[in-house]
């Protein structure tokens, strides 16, 4: 294997010219029957709008911001089992410097091809997130928005160390998350998002 080299990396010159958000995450059911529940969420997501691949660590979905978000929600919705404890671990990023124009979706058009599906299933979540805003000198102006507006919408349920905790219907708060990487995307270069979402855990607290 090649070291690897950044050294024509600038910082506020994202990579790519094709404007793509990444998200590259993992999907863990507490259950016997893991491998199934994964494997079934992933091939039931319609992937034709995203760059997609599968590798023995996580997925990764890359493309319009739209079309991966529509991709990730859809895949955590599509692997919930009722009374399975699990969760998503996932980081978004848009605008990395070392980032490519390679490993993209041909599509840009704003499709949510998997949303009259995941839209059907609803379930109480609770979670953590954190953004980092890169390239900015007032990133904690940044955060504070972002944060603020989830506390409006009743999304954010408190802050911790490193980590805002949210709570909510799986749709509103990717709805959030979604909010809050559109209000990033219009501030900084190059940010991201660090999330985590647990459903039916096994103390109560969003459990069914």
């Amino acid at each position: 294997m090649q070291h690897v080299s950044y050294e024509g990396c600038r910082v506020g010159v994202p990579g790519s010219h094709l404007d793509i958000t990444g998200a590259r995450f993992s999907l863990m059911p507490m259950s016997d029957d893991f491998l199934a529940i994964i494997l079934g969420a992933i091939q039931k997501v319609n992937r034709t709008k995203v760059w997609a691949k599968t590798d023995p660590t996580s997925t990764v979905y890359r493309g319009g911001s739209t079309e991966v978000f529509d991709a990730l929600k859809a895949c955590f919705v599509f692997s919930y089992r009722p009374r399975v404890h699990a969760s998503l671990e996932a980081t978004i990023s848009k605008g990395c410097p070392g980032d490519v124009d390679a490993d993209a979706a041909l599509s840009f058009d704003g499709s949510r091809v998997n949303e009259s599906a995941s839209q059907a299933i609803h379930f109480p979540v609770i979670g953590k997130f954190s953004v980092y805003p890169m390239g900015t000198g007032d990133y904690m102006h940044c955060i504070e928005t972002v944060i603020n507006r989830g506390i409006d919408k009743g999304i954010v349920t408190g802050t911790g160390h490193y980590v805002t905790f949210l709570g909510g219907d799986v749709h509103e708060v990717f709805r959030y998350i979604e909010e809050v990487f559109h209000e990033l995307d219009a501030n900084v270069s190059h940010f991201v998002i660090q999330l985590t979402l647990l459903c039916n855990l096994p103390e109560g607290e969003a459990h069914e």
